[in-house]
Formats: C-alpha cells, sequence, structure tokens
C-alpha cells in the first residue's frame, strides 16, 4: 500500500526543516514551532532521520487501515438506504441531511455520526453543499415562559406527496419559549374561521389560556378595509372577538421577516412532513392526521423541543369558560316579526318563550358553533338550539 499524498508532501516538509537546522540556519527550537510539535518529537525525528534516512520520516501508522474505521458494508448500507428510500423521488425534494440523519438513527440503527454521514452523501453525490449563509442578523430573544407567546400560522402545501395535484393546509401552533409543536392538522382547503377556531380549541382544552397569540394578516385575523390599506384593529374579526373573550393579546405581523420564528416552523414541517408521509405510504387526510398526532408531534417536540428559561407556565386553566359559546361565529340579529332570525341564508324559527308574548323586535345573538349547530341568545337567556340546516333541537345535544 503506497503512501498518501498528504503523507510524502509531511515528510518533504519534516526532511526541509530538520536540513534547515543541520546547516544552521534555523535553531531545533523554531523547527518545533514550524512542524506544530514538541522538542522532543523533534529529537525523535531527527535520530530516525540519521538512522533510516528519508524513509524514517513516515508514519508508518498510514499505510495501516485505523481500527476505527467505519466497515465498508455499513457506509454502503447508509448510501442504498438513502438512495432507494429516503432521496429525491418521482419530483419530490428527499430528506435532508440532518432529517436523514435523526430518522436512519431512529428506525435503522445506524451509530455513526452526523458529520460522518453528511460528508459520505455529499461525497457520494447524493445531496449538494449547502450555500453560505447570508450576513448576521441578531433574532429576537424568546419569552421566557411556555405559554407567554403562541404563533398560530396556516401554510397552504402539496403535503400529500403520493397524491398528486393535491394541496391542503397545515394549521400549526408553536410555542415561543420551548419551540415546541402544541397543534398541527391538515384541513381541506385554505385557513378557515372553523379550522382556526378548532386549532385554538385544541390548544386551549390541552394546555390551557396562553397570554398572547402572534399570527399575520390573514382575513380570519383582522378586518382590512381595503386591499393594500391598514387593518383596522377597531373592528374585530370573529378570532378577534373570542381571543378578547379569552383576555388573550393579539399580535399581529406586517411582514414575513416579523414572523421569522413561525415562518422557519413552516420550513422545517415541509421539509419533514412531506417525506415522512410518503415515506409511510399516506394517502388519505385522516391517516396523515392520525400520523401527525401520535408520531410526528412527539418526535418533533423530542427533537426541537428546549426548557424555558422560566420554569414557570403562562398558561391559565380555562376554568369556568364555555367554550362553546366563545369560539364561534356570532352575529347580531334583529328577531322578525314571525319570531324568525337568519344567518347566512339559514332560517331559525324562535319557540314561544315562557314569560313573553314575542320575541318581535329583540337583538339577539346568533351562533354557529364548531360542530354546525346554531344557537340564539338574548343576553344570558338561549332562545333554542338548531341543527345546521335550522331544524329546532328540543335538547342541547350532548
Amino acid at each position: 500500500m503506497a503512501y498518501t499524498r498528504a503523507a510524502v508532501e509531511r515528510a518533504m516538509k519534516v526532511q526541509e526543516a530538520i536540513l534547515r537546522a543541520l546547516s544552521g540556519r534555523q535553531s531545533w527550537l523554531q523547527v518545533a514551532d514550524v512542524l506544530g510539535v514538541s522538542p522532543r518529537t523533534v529529537r525523535r525525528l531527527r535520530l530516525r532521520y540519521e538512522q533510516y534516512g528519508y524513509d524514517g520520516l513516515f508514519d508508518h501508522r498510514r499505510r495501516r487501515p485505523s481500527p476505527r474505521a467505519v466497515p465498508l458494508a455499513e457506509v454502503q448500507r447508509i448510501l442504498r438506504l438513502y438512495r432507494e428510500r429516503y432521496g429525491p423521488r418521482d419530483g419530490h425534494p428527499g430528506f435532508n441531511i440532518r432529517h436523514f440523519y435523526h430518522v436512519a438513527c431512529r428506525d435503522h440503527r445506524v451509530r455513526l455520526s452526523y458529520s460522518f454521514v453528511k460528508r459520505a452523501l455529499q461525497t457520494a453525490g447524493l445531496v449538494g453543499k449547502r450555500r453560505p449563509r447570508g450576513r448576521h442578523r441578531r433574532r429576537r430573544e424568546p419569552r421566557p415562559c411556555f405559554g407567554e407567546l403562541l404563533h398560530l400560522d396556516g401554510s397552504l402545501h402539496p403535503w400529500l406527496a403520493l397524491v398528486p395535484d393535491t394541496r391542503h393546509t397545515l394549521i400549526a401552533v408553536v410555542d415561543d419559549a420551548t419551540k415546541q409543536l402544541l397543534y398541527a392538522q391538515l384541513v381541506e382547503g385554505g385557513e378557515s374561521l372553523g379550522a382556526i377556531m378548532t386549532a385554538l380549541r385544541g390548544v386551549l382544552e390541552q394546555q390551557g389560556i396562553p397570554g398572547a397569540l402572534y399570527t399575520d394578516r390573514a382575513g380570519w385575523a383582522v378586518y382590512t378595509p381595503t386591499s393594500g390599506s391598514a387593518p383596522d384593529r377597531t373592528k374585530r374579526t370573529q378570532v378577534g372577538r373570542a381571543l378578547a373573550r379569552l383576555g388573550i393579546e393579539h399580535i399581529v405581523s406586517f411582514s414575513p421577516q416579523a414572523r421569522g420564528r413561525s415562518e422557519r416552523a413552516n420550513g422545517t414541517l415541509q421539509g419533514r412532513v412531506v417525506n415522512e408521509l410518503r415515506v409511510a405510504g399516506i394517502q388519505t387526510l385522516a391517516a396523515a392526521n392520525r400520523y401527525l398526532r401520535t408520531r410526528f408531534i412527539p418526535d418533533y417536540n423530542a427533537r426541537f423541543g428546549r426548557a424555558p428559561a422560566d420554569p414557570t407556565s403562562a398558561f391559565v386553566p380555562v376554568g369556568r369558560h364555555d367554550l362553546d359559546q366563545i369560539l364561534c361565529h356570532e352575529e347580531e340579529r334583529g328577531v322578525a316579526r314571525d319570531n324568525t332570525v337568519t344567518l347566512d341564508g339559514v332560517v331559525l324559527q324562535i319557540d314561544k318563550q315562557r314569560g313573553r308574548r314575542s320575541c318581535a323586535g329583540l337583538r339577539v345573538l346568533v351562533r354557529r358553533h364548531l360542530d354546525g349547530r346554531h344557537s340564539i341568545w338574548w343576553g344570558p337567556r338561549c332562545l333554542g338550539w338548531f341543527t345546521a340546516t335550522g331544524r329546532p333541537l328540543r335538547e342541547r345535544a350532548a
């Protein structure tokens, strides 16, 4: 086995330094500085050069394979694993290096270091090298307490790679202090009011009431009178009304750069969820959401979650808040002379109420709940429950 080019260049450098010292052009201490070794090592190199000549300057260990060298079969297994299962396929980008390394360690018992796997994939040409980062920007410090600030955002994307020409929206809620993914659900279409309020209800029931919610300027978040104009914060949307009822501060961003933390989380989710659903062979929305709840979210939080700066939780128990009456579509209406009210084309007939001959002329609140039912309220008094089509319900369903 021949010496490598680096070993030959090293031996030539050592010989040149020793010859300079023997000729009196530099001291032996200077030789040690040039070679980056100790004076004792320089004495040993001089002795070996005097005994064996130029061949004595080689490190003979470089002609033997290292006992710590990775077996060739293991390297081939890793490359084959990425090429056949986790790499790009059918126009879809494959796993990035860190995601592949995480899955390979978790599911395929890979015990090599991340830097070795990265170098092997890049050397084999399976992945490219990343472009250098841009100029340094100082990020905002995260909130200290868990639940002090949550990020809610929706991402329209082809999440189901095995179902071509389909796009769904992933509604995600991320905690600012811990980076934990508190909620993730795929829904049909875009960011509908029902999908947003369902996400809020999921967080409220599992964790409690947060201190603040950070969102973009979507139509469900803020009211914008005309395209391109500033939001009118005096007129609340349905979500804004619900947040005010719960005492949650609503923070609205005005640029993608301002909500960089949620944008980075969306990028991570797009890079991981799509590939994991593809590898798992998932083709339906129900199976995808089940995978998100049972497998992806716990794994994501174990991977990216971190301890908050302050161990005190900022979540407040829901307590006596009736989420059914808060997380809904609510409109004020006047009762017609025939004791009916109308909401989005659905006519609701109010039955005769005890103590009143008629409800005509009353100003009431009509609510369409997340399950599709309707209810009519006059102050704290409920005047009736109805189905999604307006049929009266004698008793409120459990």
